[in-house]
């Protein structure tokens, strides 16, 4: 008996290394998890909708300008993460290394592309629209830490194994990354590192160290490229007193705080912004949320946090039921890379930190975004299928 249990259980570790089937028969999809994900994409077209159409209107001459791509990405990204979540998960270990090599060849491209609102972001694809590096590269750092950690998890205390390699790739891509310069997203990315190799059993006395890494990137990338200074400086002195510059620098937070404050308790109604209408700049972009507050108010502004919070809480219970390290690091990465987003988004638009432009999961109209965050959320559902029960 003792033998047949310890042939069964090395068959289950065998299959985990091999990526094949751990348990039979996938289970379903966790369904709190996917109905929290649909939830969001509704709330999210319908606000995107509300708070573009003015925009649209006004400087395209269409009011659909900002849904109709929208919906059409929430359809490709919806079929996306039916189809990662059909998928077995381990098969992400063989693409963690070419999936980080492209993103930081594209991070390198879009340095070389026009500017917008002073930032290159974008890469321009003739026909097809633009497509967000920053965007694959937080995909494939979560992928390829998972895949480093769940590979030498029993060695991850010493410097070598558990801080350098994540230094390293974390050093390279925020570098890239603040030439653009995209100083919110680089926080981002450093945010869900440190969170994966935390989680990975990164020891604590190794992270001194690797704060220092960061800094010195930083630094490195500020030296390279000197315009950052100002830039930064300008974004710090309008954080701090937005109203010294109402037209200049100061002029979006501004706004923001005034659609935010006009929403009161249950907002204006849906569709009945006053500050949509070219008084919040990119109010289908970076400051979605002051709309969603202007027209639905407290309590609006309330049910998003309220659904980021239960997606990010059922990630976890689906991480802590996960077959192997492997599948609970992808799903706290990913989960954790949607709710730290958002509480940035948050935290700018209200003008809790400086204002570094950073997009609302799920709401902000972005086909890049929208389509791999719903890919993201078909690989957590994946391990959601091969969940202990």
């Amino acid at each position: 008996m003792n033998r047949a249990i310890h042939l069964h259980r090395q068959g289950k570790t065998q299959a985990v290394r091999r990526g094949g089937p751990l348990f039979g028969p996938a289970s379903p999809p966790d369904l709190a998890f996917l109905v929290l994900v649909l939830a969001l994409v509704a709330f999210g077209l319908i606000m995107l909708f509300s708070a573009s159409y003015a925009v649209g209107l006004y400087r395209r001459g269409d009011a659909y300008t900002y849904i109709r791509p929208q919906l059409l990405y929430a359809a490709i990204g919806t079929a996306a993460m039916w189809a990662a979540s059909r998928v077995d998960y381990h098969v992400f270990h063989k693409l963690a290394w070419p999936l980080l090599g492209l993103s930081v060849a594209l991070l390198v491209v879009v340095l070389f592309m026009p500017e917008y609102n002073g930032c290159k972001r974008w890469i321009v694809l003739p026909g097809l629209g633009t497509l967000q590096p920053s965007e694959i590269a937080k995909f494939a750092v979560v992928l390829t830490f998972s895949h480093i950690i769940s590979l030498n998890h029993t060695r991850m205390g010493s410097f070598g194994v558990g801080v350098l390699p994540f230094a390293v790739v974390l050093g390279v891509v925020a570098a890239l990354m603040l030439m653009e310069p995209h100083l919110s997203g680089t926080l981002l990315i450093l945010g869900i590192g440190a969170v994966l190799m935390f989680v990975g059993g990164t020891g604590l006395k190794w992270f001194v160290l690797a704060g220092v890494g960061g800094i010195s990137a930083i630094a490195a990338a500020l030296v390279a490229v000197p315009d950052l200074v100002p830039y930064a400086s300008d974004r710090l002195s309008s954080w701090l007193d937005p109203f010294a510059d109402p037209l200049g620098d100061g002029h979006q937070t501004i706004q923001s705080l005034y659609a935010i404050g006009s929403g009161g308790a249950t907002g204006l109604g849906l569709g009945n912004s006053r500050q949509k209408h070219l008084y919040v700049p990119e109010p289908q972009n970076d400051f979605i949320f002051s709309i969603v507050c202007e027209e639905l108010g407290f309590v609006g502004a309330c049910a998003v946090i309220l659904l980021f919070v239960l997606l990010l809480l059922r990630g976890i219970s689906i991480a802590a039921r996960a077959p192997d390290k492997f599948g609970a690091l992808l799903v706290v990465g990913f989960t954790v890379q949607v709710t730290l987003q958002a509480v940035l988004n948050m935290a700018v638009v209200t003008n809790t930190i400086p204002n570094t432009g950073i997009s609302l999961p799920f709401f902000s109209s972005g086909g890049t975004s929208l389509m791999m965050l719903l890919g993201e959320m078909g690989i957590v559902l994946s391990v959601s299928r091969r969940a202990t029960q």
